[in-house]
């Protein structure tokens, strides 16, 4: 059976101990995000700080979470970067260590072309085997996937399932849903605008707030596709100052200071990144307290 995403996915952050990976940290969040009924997780993406995690401690992180998970929701290893090769590399590791997709998101820095960015694409398709989940983040790169070349992508390469789109253009998203229909499942990028994709036809979202508030991330969501909109809006709506709080600073500081908070992970952050100001902290720590959670 083709794997389908719908739902709620959150964008693990990747625990940090005296420098190097905290797996056991890593392994009681993924443990944690499961029990509270969220529908995937997404190691190695931005919000694990990808950029900065080696090829080896992303070996070890996909390991870990797809031990801890065990098939009982799917797996999406972040493996891109901004190297087709070794994009291609990390993509095989991860079919290798059981994951069920990996997401790829588009080449930063390089600055490619449309056509640079088509022919990525096709390349890292064309060199593995598992689903793909392309992943539009121009806020964090250099490149933006037009929908043009989203639908291109789509006819060429028949293991890419689903777009992770980030541009916080809700325009955007409806307009490569309206292309593309039901051959591309659309995710949401970012934890404001669920319920505005989701109109549009956006299947569910990878999300950083749902770090912190993974079942209620998922009701959103869960009520939404079960057609119960006015619900699906309410509790959206409750949580606005949670998805705010998370990026008070560059994500994902404000996610790892409240998970600190909330006694689930070391207070560490990975160099260029640094741990949020005080006032930062005190802003995150003051939204989770109003949504009514408790430090650990």
């Amino acid at each position: 059976m083709a794997l389908r995403l719908d739902g709620a996915f959150t964008a693990l952050v990747t625990p940090f101990r005296g420098g190097a990976v905290d797996l056991a940290a890593m392994e009681s969040l993924t443990a944690w995000q499961v029990a509270e009924g969220i529908g995937g997780v997404v190691p190695c993406g931005t919000t694990g700080e990808s950029p900065t995690v080696t090829a080896a401690e992303a070996r070890e992180i996909i390991a870990t979470v797809v031990r801890v998970v065990n098939k009982r929701v799917p797996v999406i290893a972040g493996t891109g970067t901004n190297a087709t090769a070794e994009t291609i590399a990390r993509t095989k590791t991860a079919h290798d260590l059981g994951a069920d997709a990996a997401m790829v998101v588009m080449p930063y820095y390089n600055k490619p072309s449309q056509a640079g960015l088509l022919a990525h694409v096709r390349a890292v398709h064309d060199a593995t085997s598992l689903p793909l989940v392309l992943y539009n983040v121009p806020t964090r790169g250099t490149a933006d996937l037009a929908t043009e070349t989203m639908v291109e992508i789509a006819k060429l390469c028949p293991r890419v399932i689903a777009l992770k789109e980030a541009t916080g253009n809700i325009l955007r998203a409806q307009a490569t849903i309206a292309a593309l229909g039901d051959r591309i499942t659309v995710l949401c990028g970012d934890d404001a605008l669920t319920v505005g994709m989701m109109a549009c036809g956006a299947r569910g979202v990878i999300s950083v707030a749902s770090n912190v508030v993974p079942a209620a991330v998922q009701a959103v969501v869960t009520a939404f596709l079960a057609g119960d909109v006015a619900e699906s809006r309410r509790r959206h709506q409750a949580l606005l100052g949670v998805y705010e709080a998370m990026f008070v600073e560059t994500n994902p500081g404000p996610a790892k200071a409240a998970l600190a908070w909330m006694g689930k992970i070391p207070a560490e952050i990975r160099l260029p990144m640094v741990w949020p100001a005080e006032a930062s902290v005190a802003k995150t720590i003051a939204a989770l307290k109003a949504y009514g959670l408790q430090g650990g």
